[in-house]
């Protein structure tokens, strides 16, 4: 009876109350779209380019699509220079400051996180300092080190990758390390207690713990670092002066130089320079975006 009486006379149910979205929703969403589409246009210009001639790019009126479609233009670009010499040289490199940073980074991260020391406030305000400093400020005092480290070993430091891979073997970055310190103070300290209570020494916490459980912030410093070191620029032009030892981007300056012209090659060979960096970061996209929430939870 008394659900017939809910059901309203005649046995019908209720009507279903209508769900309208706000106005503001809509807009919002119109706003991101509108503004997804500014940021992507410049990236496809450049793909669309990289198809056409390089009379078809300064034609007036311009337009947007390649015809006819040119994907021999990939195939000329990887042949200009030796590109891909000057890639697996960007791949030494990348890697290897990668894995410098996620290990020493992560120390030292979780160093200021849970370990006790005296100073240990005070070095972390330094540590902090230093990523307000610009690197323009010490790039003439770290290249003079650097330089003067041959009369101390006996060894060539410059037109070497050493003054490229080995910084992140020192510590590695100031946003890196607080990145990582601000994720590992947002785990449980029962687990540590628990861990140390089994027996594990402060390594094997660190080790067998707190890194398994770091995943996100790590896929985050991998896929930053990745991306940071592809496209520097400014590190190899510095030190590097043997042709045989350059990277990508240098590579990409010399195509310049060279090329400058026929900017249809040009994009190709850029369109390949960033093709690893794109399926990085869709490919660790879930992880980027729940290590750098994560991060910022807890101070």
């Amino acid at each position: 009876m008394r659900q017939a009486g809910i059901a309203g006379s005649g046995g019908q149910p209720p009507p279903r109350r209508r769900h309208w979205v706000r106005p503001a929703i809509v807009w919002s969403y119109v706003a991101l779209v509108g503004l997804g589409g500014l940021f992507l246009a410049p990236f496809l210009w450049a793909l669309a380019a990289s198809f056409k001639t390089n009379a078809a790019i300064y034609e007036y009126p311009p337009n947007f699509l390649p015809h006819p479609f040119h994907p021999e233009n990939y195939r000329m670009a990887l042949t200009v220079l030796p590109f891909w010499q000057f890639a697996w040289n960007t791949v030494v490199v990348t890697l290897s400051c990668v894995l410098g940073q996620l290990l020493t980074g992560s120390l030292v991260a979780y160093s200021f996180a849970r370990l006790r020391w005296p100073g240990r406030d005070a070095w972390f305000v330094v540590l902090l300092g230093t990523m307000m400093l610009p690197p323009q400020v010490t790039m003439i005092p770290t290249f003079v080190g650097w330089t003067q480290l041959r009369a101390v070993t006996g060894v060539d430091w410059v037109d070497t990758y050493r003054p490229l891979i080995i910084p992140s073997y020192l510590g590695g970055s100031g946003v890196f390390i607080f990145l990582m310190r601000q994720f590992f103070k947002t785990l449980p300290v029962e687990l540590e207690d628990a861990a140390r209570m089994d027996g594990c020494s402060t390594w094997l916490t660190y080790w067998k713990v707190v890194l398994p459980l770091s995943r996100p912030v790590l896929a985050t410093v991998a896929v930053l670092s990745f991306i940071a070191h592809w496209h520097d620029f400014l590190g190899p032009l510095i030190y590097l002066n043997s042709v045989d030892k350059y990277t990508i981007q240098i590579g990409l300056r010399m195509f310049q130089d060279i090329n400058g012209s026929r900017m249809n090659l040009l994009m190709a060979a850029s369109m390949i320079v960033l093709l690893p960096v794109l399926t990085l970061f869709f490919a660790a996209q879930r992880y980027l975006v729940k290590g750098i929430v994560l991060s910022g939870i807890k101070g």
